[in-house]
């Protein structure tokens, strides 16, 4: 098997081949840090860390970058909004950002470069697009000479004459050519600014990332991701600033995930239906929102509603209902019969399942496909444990095994090990005591109890076994 990666600039699937053995870049684009980071933002969140946590699986040493916009205009209307300076406005951001990431169950970057601490290299990069004839100043600005770069265009296909200017592109009559952009903006007075050859201003949006990937990753990439609305302006201007300056391409792969519909509607601040993921997680278990987001292939449009999040949570349910079957079995039978080789034919099943997983995988990601593996290991599962022998070694090995697909999809919990208390213990002990004296009513009375109280029993063939609700 050999990863295949659809690519955004060549519209196929391409091998895997990374610039340098065993080792892999990734630059995926961040959020602009002045509110709460909405659904739309989880998306690419969630999948560009399975993205890295697969490669970790095939033993990639992975750099993954993640950017902070920090300063823009959006961030300095909301100071003015907070009575606050852009950088603790940012500030708060981050933090909140950092909050809901481990919320969803994701590790930090590798890297979180921000703008405003990189405005140096930031600064140098554009000097070398003016050097090289790519960048005029105009009034204090700086725009980047679009007509002079013979690529402009190809990563988003776009047909530069049809462009629509004043929608997509801002009009400005000091640019040479309507689809110029902007690198460098002079301040406002009152703004936030940095001192540069072209006067007091700050970077446009587009520069930030070719110059912090460049110098925390080199001039090309392996992969290049984010949502497929970045695709144009954001990406295509970053292609042609980074390739104007070194003359090879920015990354070998471009990966886009596609957009979140709320109920049907495409998620808009107009219509008022955004979702934000600190809601989001105070109502659904992380590994539920982890499950939505990969039960559609990350290059389709996925469609949230209470109903899709609903179905999400069955989902884990019965694979963490497997999964504590398993362990509870496997604690039962610890020290009995350890060396036990495990059973070829269960052996087989589990490689069957294990092929299966990494053959969705290695398929450009395709998560939906690959959760279907996981519950072939769920049905599989259950099945051994009707029977009332089975070996360690079995058992340990189909537990090796998810915790294998679960490391990359990271749609189960780790194991509880919260104790109950000496009260709870001896309700559960008297339970006990009630079923064995067929007292059905005090049994189920002490159940609905416990149940009152978050704690959830299940009758299991291997005996009980509780958890948490």
């Amino acid at each position: 098997m050999a990863l295949q990666i659809y690519n955004t600039l060549t519209r196929m699937k391409e091998q895997f081949v990374t610039q340098e053995p065993g080792k892999a870049s990734v630059y995926v684009c961040g959020p602009t840090v002045y509110g709460y980071i909405h659904i739309g933002n989880a998306r690419p969140m969630i999948f560009f860390d399975v993205v890295r946590s697969y490669l970790e699986n095939q033993k990639y040493d992975v750099n993954f970058v993640v950017n902070f916009t920090d300063v823009d205009d959006k961030l300095i209307r909301k100071a003015e909004e907070m009575d606050l300076s852009v950088p603790e406005v940012a500030s708060m951001f981050i933090d909140a950002y950092y909050e809901d990431l481990e919320g969803l169950g994701i590790p930090r970057a590798t890297s979180n470069p921000r703008v405003t601490e990189n405005m140096d290299i930031i600064i140098e990069f554009i000097r070398d697009l003016e050097s090289k004839g790519y960048a005029y100043e105009k009034g204090g600005d700086v725009f980047f000479r679009t007509g002079k770069f013979e690529g402009y265009g190809k990563l988003s296909g776009q047909n530069i004459g049809e462009l629509q200017f004043g929608i997509r592109i801002d009009v400005d009559e000091r640019k040479e050519n309507p689809e110029d952009f902007v690198l460098w903006k002079a301040a406002k007075p009152g703004e936030i600014h940095w001192d540069s050859p072209w006067g007091p201003g700050r970077p446009g949006w587009h520069i930030e990332c070719s110059a912090m990937s460049r110098h925390l990753l080199g001039d090309t990439l392996d992969i290049h991701g984010g949502g497929q609305d970045l695709q144009f302006p954001h990406h295509e201007c970053e292609v042609a600033q980074s390739e104007a300056v070194t003359g090879k391409p920015l990354a070998s792969y471009w990966m886009h995930n596609g957009y979140i519909n709320i109920g049907g509607e495409k998620m808009s601040k107009s219509l008022g239906n955004g979702v934000l993921v600190k809601d989001l997680r105070s109502k659904y278990k992380r590994e539920a929102i982890r499950y939505f987001m990969l039960t559609t292939h990350y290059r389709n449009p996925l469609n949230f509603t209470d109903e899709s999040m609903m179905q999400a949570e069955r989902g884990v349910e019965r694979i963490a209902n497997a999964l504590g079957n398993l362990r509870y079995r496997l604690q039962e039978s610890a020290g009995s019969g350890e060396g036990t080789a495990v059973t070829k034919e269960w052996e087989r099943k589990l490689q069957d399942i294990r092929t299966a997983f990494h053959t969705k995988m290695q398929d450009d990601f395709n998560t939906p496909d690959a959760i279907t593996a996981v519950f072939e290991w769920v049905s599989e599962v259950n099945g051994l444990l009707q029977s009332s022998e089975v070996s360690h070694a079995d058992l340990e090995a189909a537990l090796t095994l998810f915790e294998e697909m679960n490391g990359v999809l990271r749609i189960a919990a780790e194991e509880e090990q919260e104790l109950l208390d000496e009260e709870i213990e001896a309700l559960i002990e008297e339970r006990t005591e009630a079923r064995k004296s067929k007292n059905w009513a005090r049994a189920d009375e002490i159940r609905d109890l416990l149940q009152e109280q978050g704690i959830l029993l299940e009758d299991t063939p291997q005996g009980m076994r509780w958890r948490r609700k």
